[in-house]
């Protein structure tokens, strides 16, 4: 809807060029509600939370990176940057939040309504902040730390080379983006033809033997197994039957005294 206000070009029939712009013929400005309280030097601007805080309204944590309608105005200025405040509410109780930005050391710093939540890591040497600007400013005031710490600095880039190394020569095997895509979609291609290949000779073993169960793959088990199955030629079978028949007819049609079949010499 905002958007649709922005670009809205729609000049009413009784709108002349003599008149103005259509902002001054309605009565209203281009920032629209945004600028309710601009002859109080206050601007409706979308204000995001630098960092993480506790508001002292509720006591609940605000994430960095949430984000306000914050009411912006000028209280000030650092030799020629301005300084400003955001004035918001919280949105999970009524306090209201005040913030100002710090030009001098690049931050931002809480007015009223909150306070900033502590995240500093507690090492073997003392406590150290997260964000690294006591390190920081440290360095440009102490030549002596700084020496000291591009000392520490080239040593550790010496232990760590061999790891970054390693982790260079991974990352080469990837660093051609096509030749990797090319790679994949061989492997796919090949890998889809195959399971295409054993869907028709499956639907072709059922239609054979009027089966309706779906089919699994053969593995090396299954090979060794069927490889011990020994079954009789159909030679065998024939050469049997003609030896039965022979028996028959040269045996005689009376029975001997021990009850069997005599043949004939």
């Amino acid at each position: 809807m905002a958007d649709r206000k922005a670009v809205n070009k729609y000049y009413p029939p009784d709108w002349r060029p003599e008149k103005g712009s259509i902002n001054k013929y309605r009565n209203s400005h281009p920032l629209r509600d945004r600028a309710r309280k601009l002859d109080q030097g206050i601007l409706v601007i979308r204000f995001e939370m630098p960092y993480n805080i506790w508001c002292d309204g509720c006591g609940n944590h605000v994430g960095m990176g949430v984000r306000y309608n914050a009411e912006k105005k000028k209280v000030g200025n650092y030799y020629t940057t301005p300084i400003f405040n955001f004035r918001m509410k919280c949105h999970l109780c009524e306090n209201r939040i005040e913030m100002e930005n710090d030009p001098q050391n690049c931050d931002y710093k809480i007015v009223k309504g909150a306070s900033r939540k502590n995240e500093r890591w507690e090492g073997s040497e003392g406590s150290i902040s997260v964000d690294g600007k006591d390190e920081k400013r440290k360095l440009m005031s102490n030549a002596m730390y700084k020496l000291e710490h591009d000392i520490e600095d080239a040593e550790t880039a010496q232990q760590v080379a061999p790891s970054l190394e390693k982790l260079e020569r991974h990352m080469d095997v990837w660093k051609d983006d096509f030749s990797a895509n090319k790679l994949l979609r061989d492997k796919f291609r090949k890998n889809k033809a195959v399971a295409k290949q054993q869907a028709v000779d499956d639907d072709k073993l059922k239609k054979k033997f009027s089966i309706d169960v779906s089919l699994i793959g053969e593995s090396d088990e299954d090979k060794i197994t069927a490889s011990r199955v020994r079954f009789n030629k159909k030679d065998g079978i024939m050469e049997n039957k003609r030896k039965r028949r022979f028996e028959i007819k040269s045996s005689s049609i009376f029975n001997s005294p021990d009850g069997t079949h005599s043949t004939h010499e």
